[in-house]
C-alpha cells in the first residue's frame, strides 16, 4: 500500500511540473491533479498494456515511437474524464506525456 502511495505521489509531481513545462496543460486545484494523477495511473496499469499488444505491429514498425501516440491519447483521455485537469490539443498531449514520463524517471532515480 505504501509503494502505490509513493507512486501515486510521484505521478503527482510529474504532471505539476509538466503543468510548468508543457503549454497547454492546465490544472485548477490540487484535487484535480491529484484525481488526474491517480486516474492516470490506474489507466496505465489497466488498459495501457491491452493497448500495447493491440498496436504491436505499428509499434515494432515505429520502433516504439507510437507507444509515445498511446501515452499521450491515455493522457488526453484523462483529461476528458477529469474536470479541472486540461489539456489543449493533441501535440501537448504527446509532448505532456513524454515530460511526465521523464520527471517520473528522474524523481525515481533521485529517491532510490
Amino acid at each position: 500500500m505504501r509503494l502505490i502511495l509513493i507512486k501515486w505521489f510521484i505521478n503527482a509531481l510529474a504532471i505539476y511540473v509538466t503543468s510548468y513545462l508543457v503549454k497547454g496543460i492546465e490544472f485548477t486545484g490540487a484535487a484535480a491533479l491529484i484525481m488526474a494523477a491517480a486516474l492516470l495511473g490506474i489507466l496505465n496499469a489497466l488498459i495501457r498494456p491491452i493497448l500495447i499488444i493491440l498496436t504491436l505491429p505499428i509499434n515494432i514498425l515505429t520502433l516504439g515511437l507510437f507507444t509515445l501516440i498511446i501515452n499521450g491519447g491515455m493522457l488526453w483521455f484523462v483529461s476528458l474524464l477529469i474536470k479541472g485537469f486540461i489539456i489543449q490539443g493533441f501535440w501537448p498531449a504527446v509532448i505532456g506525456a513524454l515530460m511526465i514520463s521523464i520527471v517520473s524517471w528522474i524523481i525515481n532515480w533521485v529517491i532510490r
